[in-house]
Parts: C-alpha cells; structure tokens; sequence
C-alpha cells in the first residue's frame, strides 16, 4: 500500500473509530477498506465496533467495514486499516482475520496505535494456513 492510500485510510479508520460504540470494554476500534469498483474507481469502506451486552452478539471493525462493503456491491477490497488508541497497533481479531481472508485474499493490512506507530502485514502473513473454500472440498 502506497504513503497515499495508507494517509487516506488511517483518517478514515479513525473518524470511524470516532463513532464505535464501546461501552464495555471502551476499546474503541476503526477500520477502512480500500476497495474497488467494477468501473474501476478506488472507494473507501469504513466500519467501527459494536458491542452489545450479550458479548457474542458484539461486532469488529473490519467486519462491519466488509459487510459495508458487500452491501455496495464492492467485492475487491485491496487493503485495510485497523486503528486503536492501544500502545501498540492491534491486529484484526482470528475471526476478522478468517473473514478477510475468505473475502480479501490478498489484502494488506496495518494498525495504527494510539500514538500514530503503524505496523503492516499481508493477510498471509497474519493468517498463513486459512480455512478456505477449497477446505471443504470432498473426496
């Protein structure tokens, strides 16, 4: 991801972080996917956590982003941004991680801390053995 895209997303994962709703843990998290559009523009997807009090029923970031996503049709999704104010940059969640690699195969990922340190992977790296769609391929 290019020093332009990467500004682009770390502002917009935080103005999504702005909007998470937390009350529980106050771990309030952003994302922002870059994706692109079947005319081949470059859109900016974000999404923010939601807890609940039933804990299972709460959502991540990068999920509410890709399912954002989805919903506008958007299926190429080329990197995310994940942005906290923890100390240091938080990665997206093993079940964040197995729904990206499912739906965003290729996409690299950072997380931005609270104190603006970003550190990067490629979705590989994060999660090097996915369950995939060719895992459920019978004999």
């Amino acid at each position: 991801m290019n020093a332009t895209d990467l500004e682009l997303l770390v502002t917009a994962a935080r103005g999504a972080q702005r909007m998470a709703y937390a009350p529980y843990s106050e771990f309030r998290v952003g994302a922002a996917l870059l994706c692109s559009a079947k005319n081949g523009e470059r859109v900016v997807v974000t999404g923010c956590n939601v807890e609940n009090a039933a804990y299972p029923a709460s959502m991540c970031a990068e999920r509410v982003a890709v399912g954002s996503a989805l919903a506008r049709g958007l299926r190429d999704i080329h990197a995310v941004v994940v942005a906290t104010d923890a100390l240091e940059p938080s990665s997206p969640c093993g079940v964040c991680r197995q729904v990206l690699a499912e739906l965003a195969p290729e996409a690299e990922v950072a997380a931005v801390a609270g104190d603006g340190r970003i550190t990067q992977w490629t979705l590989s790296e994060l999660l090097p053995h996915a369950f995939a769609r060719e895992s459920l391929a019978r004999g």
